[in-house]
C-alpha cells in the first residue's frame, strides 16, 4: 500500500533516490570509522581509539534512521555492500592503513563532503521534491556532521 501523505510518487522516487545515495555515504563513512578504530596505532591510540568509537556509534543511529525515513516514505532502503559502493558519493580505498593523523583527515574529508552534498540535497528535497519532512530530517543530519567534523577539527588542531 502507497502512503497518502500529499507526495506524489514522482516527488517521493526522488526523495528516497535521495536517501539511499546518502544511505550509501553512511555506510561507507560507518566503515571507513571502524576500520580506523581498528587499526589506529601510535603515540595517541588510546585517544582515536575511542574517539573513531563514538563517531562510529554515532553513525550507525545515524544509517538506520535513513534507512527508516526511506521506508517511512514508502521506499526501499539500500542495504547490500554492491548497492553502497554503486551509489556512494565518497571514496574508499581498499587495503590503505594510513597513519592517525591521515586517518583523522581523511575523516575530516568525508564528513566535510556529505555536509557539502547534505546542503544540496535538503534543498532539492525541500524546492523540487515537495517533501519539507525529508528536507528537515536531512538539516537534522547536516547538524549532527557539522559536530562530527568540528571535533575532527579540533582534534587535529590540538595534536598539531
Amino acid at each position: 500500500m502507497k502512503p497518502n501523505i500529499g507526495l506524489d510518487d514522482q516527488n517521493r522516487e526522488g526523495a528516497i533516490e535521495i536517501l539511499n545515495i546518502l544511505l550509501a555515504d553512511e555506510y561507507v563513512l560507518y566503515t571507513k570509522t571502524r576500520n580506523y578504530h581498528w587499526n589506529v596505532r601510535g603515540r595517541h591510540f588510546n585517544d582515536l581509539h575511542k574517539f573513531f568509537q563514538q563517531h562510529y556509534e554515532q553513525l550507525e543511529i545515524i544509517i538506520d534512521e535513513v534507512a527508516e525515513r526511506a521506508r517511512t516514505i514508502g521506499g526501499h532502503a539500500v542495504g547490500t555492500l554492491i548497492e553502497f559502493t554503486q551509489k556512494t558519493r565518497l571514496k574508499e580505498t581498499a587495503k590503505e592503513c594510513p597513519e592517525a593523523w591521515d586517518m583523522v583527515k581523511n575523516l575530516l574529508n568525508d564528513q566535510e563532503t556529505i555536509i557539502r552534498n547534505l546542503r544540496v540535497d535538503l534543498k532539492t528535497c525541500d524546492e523540487k521534491y515537495n517533501d519539507m519532512g525529508t528536507s528537515d530530517f536531512l538539516t537534522g543530519l547536516m547538524k549532527q556532521h557539522e559536530k562530527m567534523a568540528w571535533m575532527l577539527r579540533e582534534f587535529l588542531k590540538a595534536t598539531s
